[in-house]
């Protein structure tokens, strides 16, 4: 009898124990940050603006990425009028500048010291395995200079590829642990990540390179120029539950400029509301994760 109760008082001790222990678990669970994936919300400028502040968000520093990979010479048949989405004429805006120009009069207010890191990706010397800088043994002062740059060099380039966001991101990801501040990069590219194959994992490593970059202080603008597809972009904006803050935001340029035909500087402002979305809450996901603190 005795070693019944005995027992019985050891099962009900155990049970309280595993209990406690399990709901002490279960409340740890609920405590660890989930994944959620940012939806758009601000309607006017002004809007995105106050909440930028709100967030906290006094100052960024911005870098560029530009696709060079084969495609874009026909990825314009039906939104940039057939033409390579690299045309470099006289009097031409294509739509890599006019994404640069836009973006960087936007962002570059929130630059204190107006340095821009540009690089270009997917061409024939970098292919899937690298990036190369504007400029070789300096970085742009101002969108401006990015944008002479561009036209300066771009002529002269190879497409090639396959496409491959890893290498820019990873470099991106060593800027800001260098700097220890945070930073936006835009990558503007003209389609789909190349799918994996036996000789290359363009898209595994594009999607390892997003989940390790939500360890730091780092906001991702995608801003898809040309005729797409899109579809892996947007699994990249709203999937990819391992990261630790929806720190990827995809848009579609000529989606949304043809959506605003009030006026051009109507259209660049809808531009740069649409591609900023998720910046107040991205900015803020990364102050509560202390992802500043931890460069």
């Amino acid at each position: 009898m005795g070693n019944c109760k005995s027992k019985d008082r050891h099962d009900d001790s155990n049970n309280h124990n595993n209990n406690r222990t399990q709901s002490a678990s279960s409340r740890q669970h609920e405590d660890r940050p989930k994944f959620e994936a940012n939806k758009d919300k601000y309607e006017t400028y002004e809007q995105l603006q106050d909440a930028l502040r709100a967030s906290g968000l006094e100052s960024s520093n911005l870098i560029i990425g530009v696709d060079y990979t084969i495609s874009n010479q026909q990825a314009g048949k039906n939104t940039f009028g057939g033409k390579s989405l690299h045309c470099c004429d006289p009097g031409v805006m294509n739509p890599y500048m006019q994404v640069i120009s836009i973006m960087g009069k936007t962002l570059e207010t929130f630059d204190d010291d107006k340095w821009i890191p540009a690089f270009g990706f997917g061409d024939s010397k970098t292919s899937d395995h690298s990036v190369f800088p504007f400029f070789a043994a300096s970085v742009a002062y101002g969108f401006q200079e990015v944008l002479q740059r561009y036209k300066e060099i771009t002529p002269g380039i190879k497409l090639q590829g396959p496409t491959s966001f890893a290498p820019l991101i990873r470099e991106a990801i060593r800027i800001v642990k260098e700097q220890r501040a945070y930073h936006i990069l835009v990558i503007i590219a003209d389609g789909e990540v190349t799918p994996d194959n036996d000789f290359t994992q363009p898209t595994s490593a594009t999607r390892q390179a997003i989940v390790d970059a939500s360890e730091y202080p780092l906001s991702i603008i995608m801003v898809g120029v040309g005729d797409g597809p899109w579809d892996m972009m947007n699994e990249f904006d709203d999937g990819l539950p391992q990261r630790k803050f929806d720190n990827f935001k995809f848009v579609n340029f000529f989606d949304v400029m043809r959506g605003n035909q009030v006026s051009t500087e109507a259209q660049e402002v809808g531009f740069a509301m649409d591609a900023m979305q998720e910046v107040p809450e991205q900015y803020q996901a990364i102050r509560d994760l202390r992802l500043l603190e931890k460069i």
